[in-house]
């Protein structure tokens, strides 16, 4: 043993010769080591109400919808979420959220979920008025259908149409269901008008200010009593209604059920506040090692053809090249 260790000492290319075969070997065996880290379910709400039709967004230099705001920032998230999380996206219109499915492996069903969002419109709204805070109790009914529990990415204007009183406006204050939850706000401060489509998808104008003036009467908002609104055309600019993302309202509304709020001015930065969410459970997968052993061996081997003092030479070329 000690005439073999004394042969590798006076022989450099000989010992990196078997350590690259014995890194082979390794590899070959391909070992593993167990890590932990958190899963996350999501379902993520995406408004597809009018008023997300309104143009004040900035997407690659040009003015977009709030809705195709949302859809590639949407795109940008999904991109950088983790294999095994799971993902549901839901619809937003009228007092409910709609699933397409219930929350699916990232991962495998990458391209499904991309589609789902490509489809997301304004046209597939059952509704024509909204209720951000009546949605809320719906859509907690909702994930308690699900296999899985699931933690909500609401991406919204904030925008009530048509606007309610404090009085018949529903009461958060016993809300269950909500911790964690995150708003994500889109619109922007100065706002522009809705643009009014028909059937078609064809503008025909703008919503007028009449259709988002404050509801009448006391009654609660429900299922069954979603409130009227006129539904004219405006007959002039002045007299088209302003849509403005209504930060104040969102933020309230987070509060109430022990959410969170941010704009959703960045996906990097949304995926820095998903990742302070509650993970659905703790995985324990095995980190492969196999890549790790086969790319030591490479280098071993390489390191036979360089000695200290050519690998030395060398440097000291660069640097006289760079001086």
């Amino acid at each position: 043993m000690k005439l073999i260790i004394k042969k590798l000492k006076g022989d450099k290319n000989l010992l990196m010769l078997l350590l690259a075969v014995l890194s082979i070997a390794v590899a070959i065996a391909n070992p593993s080591i167990p890590f932990k880290r958190d899963i996350y379910n999501y379902i993520f709400v995406v408004d597809i109400s009018q008023s997300m039709n309104t143009e004040d967004m900035m997407y690659d230099n040009k003015k977009v919808s709030r809705l195709d705001y949302t859809k590639s920032t949407l795109r940008k998230v999904l991109e950088q979420l983790p294999c095994k999380t799971k993902v549901s996206i839901g619809m937003f219109a009228g007092v409910s959220v709609a699933a397409t499915y219930t929350p699916i492996e990232v991962c495998r069903n990458f391209s499904a979920i991309n589609t789902t969002i490509d489809h997301l419109d304004w046209r597939s709204t059952w509704s024509g008025n909204t209720r951000i805070r009546e949605s809320l109790v719906n859509l907690a009914r909702l994930i308690r259908s699900f296999p899985e529990s699931a933690q909500v990415i609401y991406f919204t204007d904030g925008e009530e149409a048509p606007r309610l009183h404090v009085f018949n406006s529903r009461d958060l204050t016993k809300f269950q269901g909500g911790n964690d939850w995150l708003f994500i706000g889109i619109g922007s401060d100065d706002g522009a008008p809705i643009p009014k489509y028909d059937s078609h998808n064809q503008l025909i104008g703008y919503w007028a200010n009449d259709s988002f003036a404050l509801q009448p009467g006391i009654a609660q908002i429900s299922q069954g009593n979603i409130g009227t609104r006129n539904d004219s055309v405006a007959i002039g600019e002045s007299d088209r209604y302003i849509s403005k993302l209504d930060e104040e309202y969102l933020l309230a509304i987070s509060k109430e059920i022990n959410g969170s709020y941010m704009k959703g001015d960045s996906a990097a930065n949304i995926l820095t506040e998903m990742k302070k969410q509650k993970a659905a459970w703790r995985d324990q997968s095995q980190l492969p090692l196999r890549d790790f052993f086969a790319s030591l061996a490479l280098v071993l081997f390489s390191l036979r053809f360089f000695s200290i003092t050519k690998i030395k030479k060398i440097l000291r070329i660069k640097t006289y090249a760079k001086i």
